[in-house]
């Protein structure tokens, strides 16, 4: 079994199966997935197009040594019996509606066949719990039922992908401190213009030896360098969600951030991935290729070079990466997903209260919910 390297692409990439700029069609997904030029590292998300982004990359690793290669996978939702909730997806497999505890394992064992089929691989390299609930975090039968794929040799290792958006903070450490010895990997969201509040487990994921890859490195594009103010963003893009203003702020920072690139003759997109790869125990960086819309926006392929072009060794020193943290500390700047000291009412699927099991969680890690968890009034 392979390790993730240090860079890696997704199958959310391309806009087909995610809505970020202009959707390429699948034979050019699978091109942007095929591995060479120094493209070794893959994930894949069994929902994405309810399994069809599996077949995709599946069919780009048709030539391919497949131990040249590492193949990361990720079940979760469940799409063979759920129903679609909109722009929510489809259910956690450990929605109650769907099943008790007594069927996790059977669920777990049945999605990740099905996922390697399509893949037409024997076994995943790393296999990730996609977006977990409440459940998800904390139930010893979703664990054992990924340990048993893992004993069976359906996976070489484990680890959790929480999601979609930012927060799941105590959530990752408790789940980190619970299984730990089963988790070799957590997927979060970090780069410079968001080090809060991810920056807050990496201490947990060091103590327990879990290694982490960190998604939405590019921060919605802007590190592409090819996101300005008055950009023009596709009906539909989920970045039209993101609050007014902020490409405007993101770009301010931006450039006051260009001379640490330019110092080590870095593109703003490797600088976001060095940035994040000088923090232990980050050890890939997964950003999202987006082709944005217009006759005139730049290819998405020449995104995939300049990733696989960033310097495995880490060439930012300690006092440049806290000056980049400074310029774009985004602290309190949004309501966070999971336990949420703010959040009121019954526990929903993605937010929920910060139970008093939790409260000991961020005690035991010197974090202070109301002081570090909170969304703040912004200027």
């Amino acid at each position: 079994m392979r390790s993730p390297s240090h860079t890696a692409i997704g199958t959310w990439s391309g806009g087909r199966y995610l809505h970020f700029g202009a959707a390429i069609d699948e034979e050019r997904l699978q091109a942007l997935l095929t591995p060479g030029d120094g493209l070794d590292t893959l994930l894949t998300a069994d929902a994405y197009g309810a399994g069809e982004a599996d077949r995709v990359l599946g069919r780009a690793l048709r030539e391919t040594d497949r131990d040249a290669v590492c193949v990361i996978g990720a079940i979760g939702h469940d799409f063979y019996e759920g129903e679609r909730e909109g722009a929510k997806g489809y259910p956690r497999f450990t929605d109650s509606r769907l099943r008790g505890p007594d069927g996790y394992a059977d669920y777990v064992r049945m999605a990740t066949e099905g996922s390697l089929e399509r893949l037409g691989i024997e076994a995943f390299d790393l296999l990730l719990l996609h977006n977990p609930d409440r459940t998800g975090y904390t139930s010893e039968g979703v664990w054992e039922a990924m340990r048993a794929v893992r004993d069976e040799g359906l996976a070489g290792s484990l680890g959790v992908a929480p999601g979609p958006a930012n927060g799941f903070t105590l959530d990752i450490i408790d789940c980190l401190e619970r299984f730990g010895a089963l988790i070799d990997w957590a997927m979060v969201i970090l780069n410079p213009l968001e080090p809060w509040p991810a920056e807050l487990c990496l201490a947990a994921a060091r103590e327990h030896g879990i290694e982490v890859m960190t998604r939405v490195v590019d921060y919605g594009g802007l590190f592409w360098d090819d996101v300005r103010p008055g950009h023009e963003f596709a009906p539909r893009d989920h970045r039209t969600f993101r609050p007014d203003g902020w490409v405007q702020a993101g770009h301010e920072k931006l450039e006051r951030m260009r001379p640490f690139a330019e110092r080590h003759g870095l593109t703003m997109l490797q600088l976001a991935a060095q940035w994040c790869l000088a923090h232990d125990p980050v050890a890939c960086v997964v950003p999202t290729l987006i082709q944005e819309i217009g006759e005139h926006a730049r290819p998405i392929e020449d995104k995939r070079a300049e990733l696989l072009a960033t310097p495995r060794d880490v060439v930012l020193d300690d006092d440049e990466v806290a000056k980049i943290r400074a310029i774009g500390d985004n602290t309190g700047s949004m309501s966070l997903k999971g336990a949420d000291p703010q959040h009121e009412g019954e526990p929903r699927p993605d937010r929920w209260p910060l139970t008093p099991d939790l409260a000991a969680v961020a005690r035991r890690w010197g974090i202070e919910p109301d002081r570090d968890l909170r969304h703040l009034t912004r200027v």
